[in-house]
């Protein structure tokens, strides 16, 4: 009878267990929304062009949200376009994101063109601020017109190379827009035809999905909306989420300040004079060791554009000819033949049509007489040295005049260039005397009395 009562027991106090654990599973499933309600949002702004500094930035800012489970991220883009290294790190980076990645192309009166194109139509969900426009995705080749186009008011036929390219990016395009069910046909056309839509137009042609004042109109609209993320389905509800700015991290800041291509190119210009007064004063170091750095600096940055290999070349050539030239001097003939390959590279080293990644005239005008005056004053410096009399060996000595420090019956001690000599000479010399050394003989020098200069009639003495 005791032991029912202790089973009723033991089976009422399970019960009231199990109850208590299924009340605090429901607590905790009624605050998911509300907990996914308080996730933030990342902005990542993409002001200007799109290069080696961005990718990292939003590949940075992507890699951040994760972190955070933030409810997405959104790359407020207004570019004229950028490399296509640079794109396609970024838009891989979108792909393979377990979070929605948003595009607002804004403020009113923004572009996406170009790589901005692709970054659009591989987003989770875009947007487009009014007066902001989207298109003209033609590749363009380093150092070549853009394709199709015009020159010189005649059509141009595309090359192979180019019919390549422009098929290659009308392939990709067409898949990234066939994701989120975008107009595939339209993105042909922006390659191919290098076409452009307004806001409107591209949300009538489904080209985006949203038109938005601002960005909380943005996110408003995209409450409730289905996507597919990663390959899965997910219904956004993130309206209320709090937009927290994601800012570069020192490291992306310094990124973007050397891949500048005026900043790497003026780098390149200290590297290359850096060695140069090196070798012109071997063993002053300092010039050859901020040379050395300024160079590898400037090729790391290099290497992360997109640039002409013939202007890499040209570049390269005529650095070593320069450096040639001040180690040892040809009075000029590998000196200027390596500043003009430095100019004609500089000139080829970053063709397009994106001011952010191509060098201002002025610069390498500037650059190419800075040159110019280096090797005309290491030439003046090589043919000077050649006229000077020799200022070491036996010359040095011929002629020259010392000061008797101490003498006795024709030889004694002499002061010659602040160092004592044993010397021989005149036995009626004197300590003070100045005498005129007439050779050398070992260690010692052979010396004779100096003839005072004459003193003209009414001269002062």
């Amino acid at each position: 009878m005791h032991s029912g009562k202790t089973l009723s027991f033991s089976r009422a106090i399970a019960i009231l267990l199990f109850a208590a654990l299924l009340v605090v599973a429901g607590l905790f499933t009624q605050s998911s929304p509300l907990a996914a309600q308080q996730r933030n949002i990342l902005l990542v702004s993409i002001d200007g062009g799109i290069g080696p500094a961005v990718s990292e930035y939003v590949r940075a800012g992507i890699e951040a949200a994760r972190e955070r489970e933030s409810a997405a991220i959104v790359l407020r883009v207004n570019t004229p376009g950028g490399l296509d290294s640079a794109t396609r790190e970024i838009v891989a980076a979108i792909l393979a994101s377990p979070i929605p990645v948003f595009v607002y192309v804004a403020p009113a009166g923004a572009r996406a063109a170009s790589a901005g194109t692709y970054l659009a139509l591989a987003s989770h969900l875009a947007g487009m601020a009014p007066g902001a426009n989207i298109g003209a995705a033609t590749p363009v080749r380093i150092g070549a017109p853009s394709v199709p186009g015009e020159k010189d008011g005649k059509p141009q036929t595309p090359d192979a190379m180019e019919r390549k390219l422009v098929n290659d990016s009308v392939a990709w395009i067409r898949s990234l827009a066939d994701i989120q069910g975008r107009n595939a046909d339209w993105a042909e056309k922006a390659v191919r035809e290098g076409v452009s839509l307004p806001a409107r137009e591209a949300q009538e042609q489904k080209v985006v999905e949203l038109l938005a004042v601002d960005l909380p109109s943005l996110l408003e609209q995209a409450e409730g909306r289905t996507m597919s993320v990663n390959g899965r389905p997910i219904v956004w509800t993130g309206a209320n989420a709090q937009v927290e700015a994601f800012d570069p991290d020192w490291r992306i800041r310094l990124l973007a300040a050397i891949t500048d291509p005026t900043i790497a190119y003026i780098l390149l210009l200290v590297g290359v004079y850096g060695l140069i007064f090196e070798a012109l004063a071997p063993g002053s170091l300092f010039p050859g060791t901020i040379g050395a750095i300024s160079l590898i600096i400037a090729v790391y940055a290099l290497n992360l554009m997109s640039v002409d290999a013939a202007g890499a070349l040209l570049i390269g050539l005529g650095i070593a000819l320069m450096i040639g030239e001040a180690a040892t001097p040809t009075f000029g003939v590998l000196g200027f033949a390596g500043a003009a390959a430095f100019a004609v590279g500089s000139v080829f080293l970053f063709t397009g049509e994106i001011p952010e990644f191509t060098l201002s005239p002025w610069l390498i005008a500037a650059a190419t007489a800075m040159s110019a005056g280096v090797m005309a004053w290491a030439v003046g410096a090589s043919v000077r040295a050649t006229r000077r009399p020799l200022a070491s060996g036996e010359a040095d000595y011929a002629a020259g005049r010392g000061v008797i420090i101490d003498w006795h019956e024709g030889a004694g001690l002499v002061r010659f260039h602040s160092e004592l000599w044993q010397a021989r000479g005149p036995v009626d010399l004197a300590p003070g005397a100045s005498v005129r050394i007439h050779k050398r003989d070992g260690l010692t020098l052979l010396v004779e009395e100096a003839i005072a200069p004459s003193i003209k009639p009414g001269a002062k003495p």
